[in-house]
């Protein structure tokens, strides 16, 4: 039967979520547990790829084992992996429901802080300067209506095209905290966190609206703003249709 697993991680101290030959990831750790609980290889394919130092609230992935009961399988799962994963749930879905491809809806939250605070670091951005925000939800406005986002895209990735359906942007302030929330169809490699180096670019008036569309219409990743550190990046929320799920 195939499952979805329900799982987040703090990225700290993982090179990621894909398996590498070199650093220790999160796919890596799922499926070396599943190993020593059911005795075979079970691969695990995840609802998409998160970088080095990405956190994840919700990251959803599938796997194909024999029928089990999902609670006894979580706990067992809780018991053996360390306490940068867990697993929140397991679900049976139909067999050919996909993790990655039948995902209708994704959502990364960006953190930033202002004031310097020990409880923060690693799980959000300490930077400084004031931002304008009321800008910065102009020029969120400018991503919600676009299509093309090459130039927001790691370059050499193997992609079919650059096209994501932005469903929501917006940058949130509480005091000195702030947040970004982003949902799409889909990202692109690194998106994220160029979209948000460019709208802090916005913020500090480096970068005017005219400019900002400007860098939308280049496609050219070099134009755009630095990459901001993986530490304030959450992948949030991954959303299927209800008809994929069997309980």
């Amino acid at each position: 039967m195939r499952y979805f697993m329900d799982i987040s991680y703090r990225g700290t101290n993982f090179n990621g979520w894909q398996i590498q030959p070199n650093g220790v990831t999160v796919q890596e750790e799922l499926e070396k547990a599943l190993f020593t609980i059911l005795k075979k290889e079970t691969a695990v394919t995840g609802s998409g790829r998160t970088d080095t130092g990405v956190h994840a609230m919700q990251q959803i992935a599938h796997i194909d084992i024999d029928e089990i009961d999902p609670q006894k399988l979580t706990f067992k799962l809780n018991s053996f992996l360390n306490g940068d994963i867990s697993i929140n749930g397991i679900r049976p879905v139909k067999t050919e429901a996909h993790a990655r491809f039948d995902a209708t809806d994704r959502t990364y939250h960006y953190h930033l802080h202002q004031a310097k605070n020990p409880f923060k670091k690693g799980l959000s951005y300490y930077f400084n300067p004031e931002l304008d925000i009321a800008k910065i939800n102009e020029a969120c406005e400018i991503i919600k209506g676009w299509q093309n986002f090459e130039c927001f895209s790691k370059v050499h990735t193997e992609v079919n095209n650059f096209n994501c359906e932005i469903f929501q942007a917006k940058w949130i302030q509480d005091g000195s905290n702030h947040m970004f929330e982003i949902s799409a169809n889909r990202f692109l490699r690194g998106m994220v966190r160029a979209v948000v180096g460019t709208l802090i670019d916005v913020g500090l008036g480096k970068t005017s609206l005219e400019d900002f569309s400007a860098i939308l219409e280049s496609n050219d990743r070099r134009r755009a703003g630095r990459a901001v550190p993986a530490e304030g990046l959450f992948l949030q929320k991954v959303v299927y249709p209800e008809d994929i799920y069997l309980d």
